[in-house]
């Protein structure tokens, strides 16, 4: 199978903690869909899979009109080759929702919503710059769920000044709202953004690791009780609601990128889209894809098998490995990993090396610990 991406680089306003590609202009809106539509034509030949996945990120790709959505999909549709149920998500922000957008974009052929909802407390709202209220959060949630069966929100957690009482009320909120899928992310403090520089000159306090651990201990102790599969290190979902797109991405399968900043990957390389929208747009339209392309080498592929495989509940394939990268590998891999298998954080299961619970809230760090810069010997 195969998968697009596709990037909406538009917002209404900046988030205090989000350092992705995005503009607060809208000015150029109707160029910038006319030049992925144009992306889309130049990339067509590098698919052979049939599409099985359409997702339009961002950004803030609720800020498409139902009309422009349709079009891009029509045009995926009439240029590869697509199965006949795709699976076509569309993130949302809740302020960007009507009932009459929710109809029209079920109508383009959006099946699956992802919305950004972050929290539903007016405070932590507030101090993230969202563009929504709780209120919104609430209304948003319930009409998709009217009219969407497979639905999926965003909730952040070990936000500043966020107590556990806080959370534990945030998760209540969630699942009173019955949706099939949670995506959550632990708050993470980037460069270059509002909340980096508040944390700097001391006008926001970060809550310490221990309690932002427990907070994600009881995300995962919460819903897997309530019969959510905890797929992936951020993702939950009932039986048969795992997100098909993201899943490839975390199985190494090849996807397009298309847009701004957006990245792909055929199976041996990796690319990725200038940041720029005005330089995106100047050269797509010159029929030039404004990319950086990388071929990952022997090592590549190692260090990105630990870093997705210890985020996802089927590990690391230790015989697919040796298959695909050779005996030494996996050899070097078990030896590694001894130390975090000694303090609980990684196990062996079958073939496979797995996080626990406490593991996997520190697996982008295990990854780092267990990435390879070099191996004796190796030519590749």
């Amino acid at each position: 199978m195969s998968g697009i991406y596709l990037h909406i680089p538009f917002c209404k306003k900046a988030c205090h903690y989000c350092n992705f590609h995005f503009s607060t202009s809208i000015r150029h809106k109707t160029q910038m869909v006319a030049a992925i539509s144009q992306e889309l034509k130049l990339r067509k030949f590098q698919v052979k899979a049939p599409v099985e996945t359409i997702y339009f990120g961002g950004g803030t790709p609720s800020l498409l009109t139902a009309q422009e959505l349709t079009a891009l999909i029509n045009e995926v549709h009439k240029l590869y080759t697509v199965v006949q149920k795709p699976e076509i998500t569309l993130e949302v922000n809740p302020d960007d929702l009507t009932q009459a957008y929710l109809k029209d974009i079920k109508q383009a052929g959006i099946n699956r919503l992802s919305i950004g909802i972050q929290s539903f407390h007016e405070t932590e709202l507030r101090l993230m710059n969202r563009a929504h209220n709780s209120q919104q959060a609430l209304e948003s949630v319930q009409w998709s769920r009217a009219l969407f069966d497979n639905v999926s929100i965003d909730l952040l957690y070990g936000t500043p000044h966020t107590t556990f009482a806080d959370w534990e009320e945030n998760l209540k909120i969630a699942l009173s709202l019955d949706v099939p899928h949670i995506s959550s992310y632990a708050l993470t403090l980037e460069p270059k953004t509002a909340l980096e520089r508040f944390v700097r000159k001391g006008v926001v306090t970060l809550l310490d690791e221990s309690a932002v651990e427990d907070q994600f201990l009881y995300l995962v102790d919460t819903l897997t009780q309530k019969g959510y599969e905890h797929y992936e290190l951020s993702s939950f979902g009932k039986p048969g609601y795992r997100s098909k797109n993201n899943t490839a991405y975390w199985q190494g399968k090849p996807y397009l990128g298309i847009g701004p900043s957006a990245h792909g990957f055929d199976g041996v390389h990796r690319y990725w889209n200038i940041s720029n929208n005005a330089l995106y747009m100047k050269k797509i339209t010159t029929d030039e894809i404004p990319q950086t392309i990388e071929k990952l080498s022997v090592i590549d592929r190692y260090n990105e098998s630990i870093m997705i495989g210890l985020r996802a509940s089927w590990g690391v394939s230790l015989c697919t490995m040796e298959q695909q990268l050779g005996e030494r590998y996996r050899i070097h891999l078990e030896q590694q990993s001894q130390r975090f298998i000694q303090e609980g954080l990684l196990y062996i299961d079958g073939d496979s090396l797995k996080a626990t619970p406490k593991g996997a809230f520190v697996a982008d760090g295990i990854s780092a610990d267990l990435f390879l810069i070099d191996l004796l010997d190796t030519n590749q």
